[in-house]
């Protein structure tokens, strides 16, 4: 696998770890009981924790592809 390939599939990796993890722990306007006003929407997160969230993602990913990588460098697949 070359470098751009590799990065290439951390990065597909990394997006689709970023969807499976932004809904996780969120608190929405509605559940909390607080009214947005006109124009908002009650769905959207009080407090979406962005940087602890693409941290998460960022280790989860390298996770993955690490064993992704093992499994195509010693030859599982």
């Amino acid at each position: 696998m070359s470098l751009f390939t590799g990065v290439a599939i951390y990065l597909t990796i990394w997006w689709t770890v970023l969807f499976a993890v932004l809904p996780l722990g969120t608190v929405t306007h509605a559940e909390a009981g607080i009214d947005k006003g006109d124009g908002g929407d009650p769905g959207a997160p009080v407090d979406p924790k962005l940087k602890r969230k693409f941290i998460t993602t960022t280790w989860v990913s390298a996770l993955v592809f690490g064993l992704f990588w093992a499994t195509l460098h010693f030859g599982h697949i």
